[in-house]
């Protein structure tokens, strides 16, 4: 079994940054033959990698440090009136963990939602596979949770993994008609709600980036954790 001793490490060539236009990133991956337990994995997250598939990684570009990783403390987080406005109007939908997995269902929901919200984006086009390998596949504790409305309809999926210390949020996608909802707010919303409640302390967002638009609305939910020079620094 691998520690952070004898973990090796592997950094890709520069390639066109997904956040910020015109730039060039690098990234580092974690062996992908190594082992890689659970309280490894946990270590790792709170040295800012993050887990595609089977892949964890984190930014390691040359000259530029954009990539922030922020996390949620959730036992100290305070809902705006917004969020809290959000969680009352979604108290309808049914809640379920089920294990990741490829369904019909599920790669409809995701089809259109990458399709109608992300076709600018370099998830464009989706294909089962591409699902398969950034979603299902991978050794890490993960659940899908289904969010059902009161007719049973699928209308969003998040995607979270179980670390020791916390939650980590890798992806939600959700119907687009939906958009009354806040179904993105909702799932982060709920999933500090399901850390809280499992007596854990953290939820994870992955990255913020300053200066990219998509990434803005992680810094909504207050107080929150940046990783900084290697020391998490609570604003």
């Amino acid at each position: 079994m691998s520690d952070l001793q004898t973990l090796r490490f592997y950094a890709t060539p520069p390639h066109d940054c997904s956040y910020l236009p015109g730039r060039k990133a690098k990234t580092l991956f974690v062996d992908p033959q190594a082992e890689v337990n659970g309280p490894l994995y946990s270590e790792l997250s709170d040295l800012g990698f993050r887990r595609s598939g089977s892949h964890i990684y984190r930014p390691h570009c040359d000259s530029c440090n954009a990539c922030v990783s922020v996390r949620i403390p959730v036992r100290q987080f305070s809902p705006t009136k917004t969020q809290r406005r959000i969680w009352r109007r979604n108290a309808d939908l049914k809640v379920v963990s089920v294990a990741p997995q490829l369904t019909i269902e599920y790669y409809r929901l995701y089809d259109r939602y990458i399709t109608e919200r992300h076709a600018d984006g370099d998830m464009f086009p989706p294909s089962p596979s591409q699902f398969m390998s950034f979603l299902v596949e991978g050794e890490q504790p993960s659940s899908f949770y289904e969010f059902r409305d009161p007719d049973d309809h699928l209308i969003a999926i998040a995607v979270t993994d179980e670390l020791e210390q916390g939650l980590s949020a890798l992806y939600t996608f959700f119907d687009p008609d939906e958009e009354r909802r806040s179904l993105g707010t909702y799932g982060i919303l709920w999933q500090i709600e399901a850390a809280k409640n499992a007596g854990l302390d953290y939820l994870y967002l992955g990255y913020w980036v300053r200066d990219c638009r998509k990434m803005s609305y992680k810094t909504a939910y207050k107080p929150l954790d940046m990783l900084v020079a290697d020391q998490w620094i609570r604003l």
